[in-house]
């Protein structure tokens, strides 16, 4: 039961105030709540005991209740009190104590704490849990609902004059002891007694003993003994197998009624249940004892339809017990609804034996017929507009008679009721339908389940579909989603039917098939144009085909950084690469418990690519695993030297790349520095070249085995914010073959390499490095010395404003068929999409005529004074250049140093996010 509001009451006196009542008249009434919670932090014994401000015991309430009020009692932690009504109500406007929540819990007394009721009338009192015992003494007109008692063996007392106390719904582990009362009645209530009898009465006058299913111990189930006339004992099971620790009491009965308490005192449609012994006997009656049912009958005059049952087994609640159906509806004190306070109910599949052909059962609990849920199915659930459709209900019941269903199909047709468990339906236009069945029972519970209905047009089956990108999601960035995914669904075909078989030819070799219309997805190696073709059959035997063009293409993306780790390194195995074999590399992107697997959903990996120990003058490719090898390099090293480059190139549709030497064979060592995936990481922002660090004017040369923190974030128009900086490193005046290092966290250098130095060789390296504590990355060599070089060329971070497109790597320009580029010239690079606003290039100088530079730096810009890459006479140098672009160009500028050959390569721009 739900606790009235205060608003509830405020509305009350104001509609009093509305009729022009006096203000005062209303104030005297007594409010009609009252409430008692001891788990409420506010509440008070001297209090209002209203819902805002409860009383912290029952106590309180009882001392102060008046004529027609409620008390509502929050259940929950138990209360320590002995609790007293002596408090009477009035006719029609009794005094009530009640769970707050009647219908889900009880209210409970704490071990060793008792309710009594003493010179009171007109009380109620339901829903509560009195382990250690209720007295009811000198009070009229009483009534005890849905009691649990459980402790003592003589618990429940009803003496001292008391009349008119009404017993029910109780489960009472315990004697229920009438003394010196009249018109007392125990009905649906689970007595079990144990050292006593289960009902025991003395001068208990007009007792009524209905319905109640009685477990005893060691004596009667149900004694009335000294002035207890006028009883009636009906529709009772009484089992007498019930046992424990008894030693031997001597002979027990079922019932057992004393010469005293014999007048006008009748019992019939009982059930004793056995086994029946010597000393276990069915009845005693007017101090005699009667074996069995007929000489008790014709010994008495009672018990004409009792039975007797060898044992308890089969008898109650339950399939084929003799209590089903057979007790008498009109005894005193018969209640319709059952020990649970459910309705009585017939059971279809057996006789009406009960008085006058009744069904009521005998003792506290009625068979009902089980209902509790009903299940549907449509046939067929998807069907044109025209066709018959049949739906089944599977009713969740014992005896699945006497049943009615009710059929909405969910069209605005009226619904159909009848008994049957299928009903039949034509749908006269296309819906998606919700067929509603409710399954009613003789009693009126109800239950009610649904089940969907695809009702589409009458037309031929046509095959149609939409074609999308698969990306990696925001939410779930973790997930396995390789670039190049395309998802095809089918699901905007005209379907009349449902479909059998879908078949997806993905035009590039790849098909895959579906038994349902449901999205198909594949993976393509590359990008490209595919034509896809779909085809569709339905149950019917129909098909149809459609094709179409799909653009397959790399999605912007976004950068996350990651600690720098190495991922391959082929000089601990002794395996050299050898020109002319691709060599796969792994990328571990998403990291498991068990180790680096596979790259999730990023579409493009950043790297620093070692190559070292070349036998001969060679260069490196790196391209996404499963395509076609580029015309494209990445690393040029001469016979016996070392050389590296930062590479950013597409991963493979298998999580993979591949690198190949030109010739000859080297080591490989690769590091991984971090990704590129849709729906996650930062945007970028390229600026012009920016000078961070020069260790020739601040600083001196850094040392070997020394580190130096320099700030690169918060400075030079780079925000604090920024996660990651792209710089063009660059080594000048080293002293002997070193490398090195840059990185984010000072006590946290990673076993990675970012530039290779050799002494008297100005050498550049483009690396993209975490940014650290306050903005900082940490520089370390591992031996000689040398000065460092760093210019900044974009920033990752939330004020970033573009993303990146990987693309296939391609050639874009090669001055070796057009003429070289003369000191202090520059050269235009065309075929950067025209949106780009940065590019991700490889350049590389070859045939250099004298020592210089290189500087890369968006068309039509200004030309910054900073280096891309560093020109040495007789060798061939490459560089990672992020850079900004304008109108899909960029410009090369040579240095004046020497001429140059220039070759660009394109793996990928950034365009507004």
């Amino acid at each position: 039961m739900l606790r009235p509001t205060r608003t509830t009451v405020l509305l009350t006196a104001g509609l009093v105030s509305l009729l022009g009542l006096p203000a005062t008249a209303a104030a005297a009434e007594p409010a009609t709540h009252l409430y008692v919670d001891n788990t409420f932090t506010r509440c008070s014994d001297g209090g209002p005991g209203s819902d805002a401000q409860p009383f912290c015991t029952i106590s309180a309430a009882t001392r102060t209740v008046q004529p027609g009020q409620t008390v509502h009692i929050t259940p929950g932690r138990a209360y320590n009190e002995n609790v007293v009504v002596d408090r009477g109500g009035l006719p029609g406007k009794p005094i009530t104590l009640v769970s707050e929540l009647e219908d889900a819990s009880k209210f409970k007394l704490a071990p060793g704490r008792t309710l009594t009721v003493s010179g009171a009338s007109h009380v109620n009192i339901s829903a509560l849990d009195a382990p250690s015992g209720v007295r009811v003494t000198g009070s009229t007109d009483i009534g005890l609902r849905g009691l649990t008692v459980t402790n003592n063996p003589d618990s429940v007392t009803i003496d001292g004059g008391s009349s008119d106390v009404r017993l029910q719904h109780s489960r009472l582990k315990t004697s229920v002891r009438v003394e010196f009362a009249r018109d007392v009645v125990l009905s649906r209530n689970e007595i079990q007694g144990y050292v006593h009898p289960a009902v025991v009465a003395w001068d208990a006058t007009g007792l009524v003993v209905t319905n109640n299913t009685i477990r005893r111990d060691c004596e009667a189930g149900i004694k009335l003994s000294g002035g207890s006339n006028g009883a009636a004992l009906f529709n009772n099971v009484v089992h007498t197998d019930f046992e424990a620790g008894c030693g031997d009491p001597g002979a027990r009965y079922g019932i057992e009624v004393a010469q005293t308490a014999t007048a006008g005192t009748r019992a019939d449609y009982n059930l004793i249940s056995g086994p029946f012994t010597a000393d276990r006997i069915a009845y005693k009656w007017a101090d005699a004892p009667y074996a069995d049912q007929a000489t008790f009958h014709a010994g008495t005059g009672q018990g004409a339809h009792d039975i007797l049952t060898p044992t308890s087994k089969g008898v109650g609640a339950e399939d084929g017990s003799p209590t089903v159906d057979s007790a008498d509806a009109t005894a005193p004190g018969v209640l319709l609804t059952d020990h649970y306070g459910r309705e009585t109910s017939d059971d279809p599949r057996v006789p009406n034996t009960g008085k006058d052909g009744g069904h009521l059962d005998r003792g506290a609990f009625e068979l009902t017929d089980g209902l509790v849920g009903v299940r549907a199915e449509l046939e067929p659930a998807w069907a044109p507009t025209g066709t018959t459709v049949k739906v089944k209900a599977t009713a969740d019941s014992r005896w699945l008679t006497g049943l009615t269903y009710a059929y909405d199909f969910g069209d605005g047709t009226a619904p159909l009721s009848t008994s049957a468990a299928t009903a039949e339906h034509v749908y006269d236009k296309p819906c998606a339908c919700t067929v509603k069945v409710t399954v009613s029972n003789k009693d009126r519970k109800q239950f009610a389940t649904q089940v969907a209905a695809k009702v589409t047009a009458n037309t031929p089956l046509t095959a149609a579909f939409t074609a999308q990108p698969v990306l990696p999601q925001a939410n779930t960035p973790n997930a396995l989603v390789p670039p190049l995914s395309v998802e095809a669904d089918a699901q905007t075909s005209t379907l009349p039917w449902p479909v059998e078989r879908v078949d997806v030819d993905f035009g590039d070799g790849a098909q895959e098939s579906r038994s349902s219309l449901e999205p198909v997805r594949h993976t393509y190696k590359q990008p490209g144009t595919y034509k896809v073709t779909t085809t569709l059959k339905d149950v019917k035997g129909a098909t149809s085909t459609t094709e179409r063009n799909v653009e397959v293409a790399y999605t912007p993306a976004g950068y996350v950084a990651v600690h720098p780790a190495r991922v391959l390194d082929t000089r601990t195995a002794n395996a050299p690469v050898q020109g002319g074999t691709a060599t796969p590399i792994a990328v571990p992107v998403h990291y498991y418990s068990s180790g680096p697997h596979h790259t999730a959903g990023a579409s493009a990996a950043v790297l620093n690519v070692t190559v070292t120990g070349a036998s001969e003058d060679t260069h490196l490719g790196v391209w996404p695993s499963g395509q076609a090898r580029p015309a494209t390099s990445n690393v040029n090293v001469k016979a016996g030297g070392t050389s590296s480059n930062t590479v950013t190139v597409p991963i493979g549709a298998d999580g993979k790349i591949s690198a190949q030497l030109n010739s000859g064979k080297a080591a490989l060592i690769v590091d991984f520095v971090g990704y590129y995936q849709p729906n996650a990481g930062q945007r970028f922002a390229p600026i012009a070249p920016t000078r961070v660090v020069d260790t020739r004017t601040a600083g001196g040369a850094l040392g070997g085995g020394q580190t130096r923190t320099v700030k690169v974030a918060g400075v030079n128009g780079i925000p604090a914010d920024a996660t990651a900086v792209a710089l063009n490193l660059t080594g000048t005046g080293a002293t002997e073959n070193s490398h090195v290092i840059a990185y984010p966290y000072q006590d946290k250098r990673p076993a990675t390499s970012n530039l290779n130095l050799e002494p008297g060789k100005d050498k550049s390296n483009q690396a993209i490095v975490p940014v650290g504590p306050n903005g900082t990355i940490t520089l370390y060599t591992n031996s000689g010395s040398t000065h460092l070089v760093l210019d900044a060329v974009g920033y990752y971070g939330t004020s970033g404003t573009t993303l990146f497109t990987p693309v296939v790597p391609q050639r874009l320009a090669d001055t070796r068929t057009t003429g070289k580029l003369a000191p202090g010239a520059a050269t235009t690079v065309t075929g950067i999409p025209a949106s780009a606003l940065g590019a991700a290039l490889n350049v590389t100088a070859t045939d250099t005529t004298g020592p210089g530079f290189l500087t890369v730096y968006g068309h039509g810009g200004v030309r910054p004074d900073a280096s891309s890459l560093q020109t040495r006479p007789g060798e061939t140098v490459p560089n990672h250049v992020t850079t900004p672009v304008a109108d899909g160009r960029v410009t090369v500028w040579n240095s004046y140093g020497g001429a140059n050959h220039v070759i660009t390569d394109l793996f990928g721009y950034f365009t507004q996010g």
